[in-house]
């Protein structure tokens, strides 16, 4: 029998690299073609090792999930960042590897964080996601999340519409 381990951990500086690798890959797979590629390429440039090293020592919301003790996925959460709206937290990020999706483990990550924010007095949770990224509006809608508002955000010359899911009820703890 071949026994295979995951386990999700907040992520510490030392896994900076792994992470920003994650970023690259996923980033290129949910948004080729969505984002304007120039810009695109911009944004994953960003957000290279030195850039998530500094994140994790900031102390920001950061999960990293291992299998079989690589990283293959990450998710980012905290405080909501549009007051206006009656959720508490946000889970800003949520990508594993191309390889890794469809198994489960992006839920298993979902309700991790949510538990985290739930843990620090966030009972409910905010998510947003590009229109056009038609795996993260399913994924997002299979766990429960409903449509509570659109907004656009600028992309390069680009107009892109976002869309956010709402989770009134907290996590089982």
């Amino acid at each position: 029998m071949v026994k295979s381990v995951v386990s999700i951990r907040h992520a510490s500086p030392g896994d900076a690299e792994d992470i920003a690798f994650v970023h690259d890959v996923s980033w290129r797979d949910a948004y080729r073609g969505v984002i304007p590629g120039v810009e695109l390429e911009r944004m994953i440039a960003r957000r290279g090792p030195n850039w998530w090293r500094s994140a994790i020592l900031r102390g920001t919301g950061l999960l990293a999930l291992e299998h079989d003790a690589q990283i293959v996925g990450y998710a980012t959460f905290g405080r909501n960042r549009v007051p206006s709206m009656p959720y508490s937290g946000e889970i800003f990020e949520l990508y594993l590897l191309p390889q890794h999706q469809g198994l489960g483990l992006g839920r298993r990550l979902f309700n991790v964080a949510r538990r985290e924010l739930a843990e620090h007095g966030y009972l409910s949770t905010i998510v947003w996601a590009l229109a056009d990224n038609d795996k993260a509006l399913a994924f997002y809608g299979r766990l429960g999340g409903q449509t509570v508002r659109r907004a656009e955000e600028r992309f390069g010359s680009d107009m892109l519409t976002r869309v956010a899911f709402g989770f009134v009820s907290a996590p089982a703890i």
